[in-house]
């Protein structure tokens, strides 16, 4: 190699680190391998040795040169490693004085060598071979000293003091050169620290200023626009001004966007909590999508709980944005049917209400794969079928960074090609206990129906000075105040506005911001301050295009007595000047009451959605009047025959099933649905529930349907399936527990957290007449079958851990056997809880139920006794005469079923 590459590999970024150390420590070793070839030539050690060492630094140098220049330093590293540290370290120690030589500072010298030159895995494969190398060493100098060669002692003494040096001076120039390369890599990361950091804030400028450039026209088109609107026109003309005002407030929505992701990016975000009300953010919403919702033909409805306060604390502005956001995508991806939003309270604590906002949709829907990347910036799902789709992948990121920032969570439920639904909770503060009720809904009011403005104030003697240096803002402003019957003046700069307020008195002043020569702070300063002024205590409000919560804090601390962002609205604008005027100026002309939208509709008690639906299987084997007490929804699993296959308990039942099972030859099994069956039936409860717990039998059985239902839970965020550990009337127990939670209102996640800890208190078993349902399930050999029939057996099949097994085998007669298996539960009365009992049983007679009552009262008393007949699935496998005493243990804590 030349110098000028030798000097790059050491000191530019063209070579990795890694291999810059490898090369560099290769170099030092050959360097202290050439003075110990000094030695042993001097020393006329055995020629072979002297040859050994020669070639070792050819080797080693040789290899190094062509995994640079091959670009397989790692390789080269490797090679180098194993023949400095596993060939040439052993062979110092057997040849020049073992422990007493110069042997245990290679062996150190080696560990670091690696260390430097390797990394991973790799590394510590070699410190392992290295390791067992020592002690394999040292071992034959203990056991086998004759296998060590010793030099003579001012030999050996010199020799390792030589060593030592080199080896240490080897290690220090390796630091010293690691510790320059990290002060150039601190150096060059502050420094593209500072250079990201000017890039950021250049980015944020230039959003800040482009943000301020298109609000300024846009101002224009949407307070002109609703001028139109005012007047007299044909309603074609009030359609096409409708469309041009919803596409200009989606084009500031969008800009609105782009601003906040380079706050977001920046760190610079903040939230701004204000007092608002929940029906005219509706109202804005509604007004803003309906029309985007017609032109494609869709149903577009939003229900609102009238239990929801009339007032809230919260970020109204960034909730708007959220729900414009996830309202717009679900418009975008809907080519038929509908879009609702419906609003409801969630759980309420310390004066914090968890308002919880859902969004549905009939559209293509999101592949499961694509859930967990759905929030990510600039990403779009499954490109190909929506690249004729418009959008730039920022708008549920950002919903997703607003919806932290506030201490929320946003679920995602979907079946792909069938629909999605966003449920997004946001904890806000509530004002008022006073309920939004049942808001009169006006039909004339909708989107794009033009109706004549009626100003909610009049005030001739009110006077209004306009201070905005385009002349298309002053004649906004004065346009919309026209039907207030203010006297509005207006100038063009700060200069002129000094002019007019040093003679004139002005009641209100809407400033804007940033005007050349002196901008609107400035001008507020010396309005305040002007001598000889008539408006020094004229309130002055900021009318500007610099929007977001930080310049709101700026105008503020300016001592502005208001803040109002461009584009503005004549119902903003009149509101605010009608709250800064003199209440002796102004009096009201219209009703004062704001009116929501036709697609507004007012929820009934029965329509809102519960907060969690409890779920199950047919396994379950719950009594009638449990399910219809807490409307618990149930999943069927499959009885399969020769005839076809029929949903448990709805389309067979047990006693038939036993009849057709009566002929030997004749085959049932089980069977389990389809993940798309499972799917559809989340989907279904989802439409009344916002949360699902899915109770299933053990994951454990055979042809368990826990697996399938964990599976198509991995198309919702908001589905939690939870393996009970048990089957049949067990399973039935917890579902129970879940549903009481439930109607307490516990959350999901305190129910399952309550459900797991309840598992092992749950005792499922049965006893069964015998095994031959069961080996004809092939559960069992029909050969133990045979046997356990013909010694009169009668096993207790139990369920541990999740899986099936014989835990008892009782003999004697049936009735012997039932009043062993009685017993053998309710030992311990004590410790059962005593509130309720299943006896679940397949085939037998209701004097055989009278029977077992009275043996389960004789041993212990009950608050409720329930017997269940199994469900055909379970009486596949156990067959007539089969029943099982279902308990859980006592609980420490106080329940209540009911």
């Amino acid at each position: 190699m030349r110098f000028g590459k030798i000097r790059d590999l050491f000191f530019s970024d063209v070579y990795p680190q890694q291999d810059r150390f490898y090369v560099l420590i290769t170099a030092l070793t050959v360097m202290m391998w050439a003075v110990k070839l000094t030695e042993i030539i001097i020393t006329a050690a055995p020629f072979y040795h002297i040859l050994f060492l020669f070639f070792s630094m050819i080797l080693i140098a040789a290899v190094t040169v062509h995994a640079i220049r091959s670009g397989r330093g790692r390789m080269g590293a490797a090679v180098v490693v194993f023949i400095v540290c596993l060939v040439y370290t052993p062979n110092v120690f057997f040849h020049d004085g073992g422990i007493y030589g110069e042997a245990p500072i290679w062996f150190l010298f080696s560990a670091f060598f690696i260390s430097t030159c390797l990394n991973g895995r790799t590394m510590f494969i070699y410190l392992t071979i290295l390791l067992a190398e020592a002690i394999g060493c040292w071992y034959c100098s203990w056991r086998f000293p004759s296998l060590i060669v010793h030099d003579s002692e001012i030999s050996a003494h010199l020799f390792s003091l030589i060593a030592l040096y080199l080896t240490g001076l080897t290690v220090c120039i390796t630091i010293c050169y690691r510790s320059m390369l990290y002060r150039q890599e601190v150096t060059r990361s502050l420094q593209q620290k500072k250079e990201i950091e000017a890039l950021n804030e250049s980015q944020n400028h230039f959003f800040s200023s482009m943000s301020h450039e298109i609000r300024t026209p846009i101002n224009t088109i949407i307070a002109l626009n609703e001028m139109i609107l005012r007047e007299n026109i044909n309603d074609e003309v009030a359609e096409d001004a409708a469309n041009i005002q919803s596409a200009s407030k989606m084009l500031l929505h969008l800009i609105n966007d782009i601003l906040d992701m380079s706050k977001f990016a920046s760190g610079k975000m903040k939230l701004t909590p204000v007092v608002y009300n929940p029906g005219d953010m509706l109202s804005e919403i509604v007004g803003m999508l309906w029309i985007r919702a017609k032109e494609k033909g869709l149903d577009f409805q939003v229900h609102v709980s009238p239990d929801i306060p009339v007032e809230l604390l919260g970020d109204e502005v960034r909730i708007k944005q959220i729900l414009i956001n996830v309202l717009n995508n679900a418009i975008k991806y809907t080519q038929q049917g509908s879009v609702s939003l419906t609003i409801e309270p969630g759980e309420t604590e310390d004066g914090i209400l968890h308002v919880v906002y859902s969004v549905s949709d009939t559209g293509i829907g999101i592949k499961k794969e694509n859930i967990p990347h759905l929030f990510s910036a600039f990403k779009r799902m499954d490109e190909e079928k929506n690249r004729h789709i418009e959008g730039t992948g920022l708008g549920l990121s950002i919903v997703r960074q607003f919806v932290d920032m506030m201490g929320g969570k946003i679920t995602v439920n979907s079946i792909y090609t069938k629909g999605s639904t966003f449920i997004i909770e946001i904890p806000q503060k509530i004002v008022t206990t006073q309920k939004i009720g049942e808001i009169r809904i006006d039909s004339e009011s909708a989107p794009g129906s033009r109706r004549e403005h009626i100003a909610g104030f009049e005030a001739p003697e009110a006077k209004v000075l306009v201070v905005d240096d385009n002349a298309s803002n002053l004649l906004v402003v004065s346009k919309l105040l026209r039907e207030t019957k203010v006297q509005v003046e207006t100038v063009s700069c700060g200069e002129e506005a000094l002019k007019r307020t040093l003679n004139q008195h002005y009641h209100v002043i809407f400033m804007d911001h940033l005007m050349p020569e002196m901008d609107g702070i400035e001008c507020l300063k010396a309005i305040r301050s002007q001598i000889g002024g008539q408006s020094k205590d004229a309130r002055i409000v900021v009318l500007t295009a610099n929007a977001g919560s930080e310049n709101k804090m700026l105008y503020e601390k300016a001592g502005f007595d208001g803040y109002l962002t461009k584009p503005i609205t004549g119902d903003i604008l009149e509101k605010e000047l009608y709250r800064l005027l003199p209440r002796n100026l102004t009096f009201t002309t219209g009703s004062g009451e704001d009116i929501l939208k036709e697609t507004v509709s007012w929820m009934k008690k029965e329509q809102r959605k519960k907060t969690v639906v409890i779920t199950t299987e047919s396994v379950a084997d719950l009594p009638q009047e449990i399910i219809a007490r807490y409307g618990i929804a149930v999943l069927p699993h499959l009885v399969c025959t020769a005839e076809g296959d029929f949903l448990d308990g709805v389309e067979i039942e047990t006693k038939g099933l036993l009849d057709y099972m009566n002929d030997r030859e004749r085959k049932v099994r089980t069977g389990i649905p389809d993940v798309q069956t499972v799917e559809a039936f989340f989907a279904r409860q989802l439409t009344t529930a916002n949360n699902i717990i899915h109770i299933s039998v053990s994951g454990g059985l055979t042809n368990s349907g826990c697996p399938v239902a964990q599976e198509a839970a991995r198309a919702f965020n908001n589905v939690t399936v939870i393996d009970s550990g048990h089957l049949s009337s067990g399973q039935g127990l917890m579902v129970i527990e879940a549903c009481r939670m439930a109607e307490e209102g516990k959350s999901p996640d305190e129910i399952r957290e309550h459900l797991e800890r309840m598992k092992p208190r749950i005792h499922t078993s049965f006893v069964v007449d015998s095994l031959d349902f069961l080996s004809r399930a092939d559960q069992v050999s029909s050969r133990v079958a045979r046997v356990t029939k013909a010694l009169m057996a009668k096993p207790v099949l139990v369920l541990k851990r999740g899986k099936m097994g014989v835990g008892k085998v009782f003999f004697g007669t049936r009735e012997n056997v039932w009043k062993q298996y009685i017993r053998s539960v309710l030992r311990s009365p004590a410790s059962i809880d005593h509130r309720i009992l299943f006896v679940t049983y397949v085939g037998i007679t209701n004097r055989d139920m009278e029977w077992i009552r009275n043996q389960v009262e004789k041993r212990t008393k009950f608050e409720s006794i329930y017997f269940q007949q199994a469900s055909p699935v379970i009486a596949v496998n156990c067959g007539s005469g089969t029943f099982g005493l279902l308990v859980r243990d006592a609980d420490p804590q106080t329940e209540t079923f009911s």
